[in-house]
């Protein structure tokens, strides 16, 4: 068995700088978390939720799938979706897709990767749904940057029509869908769209 020892290492490591920066960080961890942002992300390892946002453990409540699809019959993430709003009260949800997500590629060649084929036949319907913005565009970058935009702004639309979100904006709740992209190139995220009860349309 392969020893995983350098990983507890790097745990011991960072707890201790952790501590040396704020002696009380997890106590107050402890007591509560109180985040006030949902981030419904990809899985890709080059895309840490809390950090390239500069936010502490605790401060954000994090859910990431392959290529930052919603489903509504996913219960894994319209479990955190309730969760957050509903007993968190978080007052944003933000989907975040990146450029350069493999998920995203493959679904934009048709490419067969095995069992997540039918995960990403979601995102080959985004894909097909507009076919015609994406075919448009002259190279398979640039296809590929647009498809990347198009999902999020797909899954945001899900997020929307979720009966956990519409009932708290029934209700009156604070509550904002975003839609982001982050570059890997450059570390930066853009916004896409922002959505609240008065701007979506079921």
């Amino acid at each position: 068995m392969t020893s995983l020892n350098h990983l507890f290492e790097n745990n011991r490591a960072w707890a201790t700088e952790i501590t040396r920066e704020d002696p009380e960080f997890f106590t107050r961890l402890t007591g509560q978390q109180s985040p006030q942002y949902l981030w419904i992300g990809c899985s890709d390892s080059r895309v840490p939720a809390n950090q390239i946002v500069g936010l502490l453990p605790g401060e954000m409540f994090v859910h990431r799938n392959v290529a930052n699809v919603v489903v509504h019959s996913d219960l894994n993430c319209l479990s955190a979706i309730h969760f957050s709003v509903e007993v968190l009260r978080i007052r944003h949800i933000i989907v975040c897709g990146h450029y350069g997500c493999g998920g995203v590629l493959a679904a934009l060649r048709n490419e067969r990767l095995g069992l997540v084929d039918n995960w990403l036949c979601h995102v080959r319907d985004v894909r097909h749904k507009h076919r015609a913005d994406v075919d448009a565009l002259a190279t398979e970058n640039e296809q590929h940057k647009r498809l990347c935009e198009l999902n999020v702004l797909e899954q945001v639309v899900n997020v929307c029509n979720t009966t956990v979100v519409r009932d708290a904006w029934s209700r009156g709740d604070e509550l904002t869908v975003h839609g982001w992209v982050y570059d890997v190139r450059d570390g930066l995220l853009r916004e896409l769209t922002a959505s609240s009860s008065a701007t979506v349309k079921y």
